[in-house]
């Protein structure tokens, strides 16, 4: 019986969320299922792993997860929409970077694909999913391989981030969804998949890299929240080893320590640029304006936790413990300026992820 109202809660978040969308005619940014993301990943990786099965099987688990799965559902009823109306090329494909963005639909996807496995037992429908998303990976990545040769030929590269880093964050979502939903996955299949993340990480940080080794860029009106992903999808991909047996013991604990060297540096970077930020716009204007790519932060500081979770060290505890409710805090903010966006309908996009004409 509470299988069915926990099916009923879902439908109904879903019609309302997709009503709310038609109504207020709101065309969802390309990397908007990044909100998907990170709440599937608070809750499978942080709130389950913290507190423990038990919570997690609760209904306020329960019902975290149902409201995640309601919003995947209708953000990909709104990309039908657009595909419907013949918008689709130009609000998520016609600029290079943007195409990115396409790899939340993927990560989005998988997360998706792991709790419906866990909460639902959805095991061939779970399976089935994970193959249609193994499908949109390839068309995804064959995108990226075109933006990446584009992004070297034209001005474009000039304003590549973070958003790049996606073509390593879905790859490894689909190692993480093949190794929950599957009992046996090839193990040449898991190492090609995460070599393949890893390949496109380096090649990624380098068009980043380049964009920001010249001079003339500001660090607080220049450097996008998207770059925190650089070790956010290291940490993915490390999750992605360890659960897969491709690493573990020594190995894995290597990785997460350079994991954890970058998480310094790149942290160290967002608190400066903070600092900056809050004396250039002030707080309310310089930290408390909603941006789409905000969930990026969430996502990539709850897949630290999640990896560190799994690896034994000297800070894991300090990490654990302190973490849980610096991500907690972040999301309730996140979703408050969320919610209070979308009441104004005010939604801004990226200068990153708009079409070269509007830049």
């Amino acid at each position: 019986m509470i299988i069915v109202l926990y099916f009923l809660l879902l439908g109904f978040l879903f019609i309302g969320a997709v009503v709310f969308i038609i109504l207020k005619q709101i065309n969802i940014n390309t990397a908007a299922m990044v909100a998907v993301v990170a709440f599937g990943i608070v809750t499978q990786g942080v709130l389950l792993n913290y507190f423990g099965m038990p919570f997690f099987l609760g209904s306020l688990g329960m019902i975290l997860s149902i409201a995640d799965l309601a919003l995947w559902l209708a953000f990909l009823v709104s990309i039908g929409i657009t595909i419907s109306k013949g918008e689709f090329k130009e609000l998520h494909y016609v600029n290079p970077i943007n195409r990115f963005g396409i790899g939340t639909w993927v990560a989005g996807t998988s997360i998706c694909g792991i709790m419906f496995f866990r909460q639902f037992g959805a095991g061939a429908e779970a399976q089935a999913l994970a193959i249609l998303n193994a499908g949109l990976w390839i068309i995804y990545i064959w995108i990226s391989i075109r933006g990446f040769k584009e992004l070297g030929a034209a001005p474009f590269g000039r304003q590549a981030h973070g958003v790049l880093l996606l073509t390593t964050v879905s790859t490894q979502s689909l190692v993480l969804l093949f190794n929950t939903v599957f009992k046996e996955v090839p193990f040449f299949l898991n190492a090609a998949l995460i070599f393949t993340g890893l390949l496109f990480y380096f090649i990624s940080a380098w068009f980043i890299l380049k964009r920001y080794a010249v001079r003339g860029w500001n660090l607080a009106k220049d450097w996008n929240n998207t770059n925190c992903i650089f070790h956010g999808a290291l940490s993915i991909s490390g999750l992605a080893m360890f659960k897969s047996g491709i690493a573990a013991g020594s190995i894995a604990m290597w990785f997460w320590l350079v994991v954890f060297l970058v998480f310094m540096v790149v942290e160290a970077i967002e608190i400066i640029r903070l600092v900056l930020r809050i004396r250039m716009y002030g707080l309310k204007e310089g930290i408390f304006t909603y941006d789409v790519t905000q969930w990026s932060r969430i996502f990539n500081l709850a897949m630290f936790f999640t990896f560190t979770f799994f690896i034994e060290s000297p800070l894991q505890a300090i990490i654990l413990n302190t973490g849980i409710w610096v991500i907690l805090l972040l999301l309730v903010i996140e979703i408050y300026l969320s919610a209070d966006s979308l009441r104004r309908k005010h939604v801004p996009i990226p200068a990153g992820f708009r079409k070269e004409s509007s830049i």
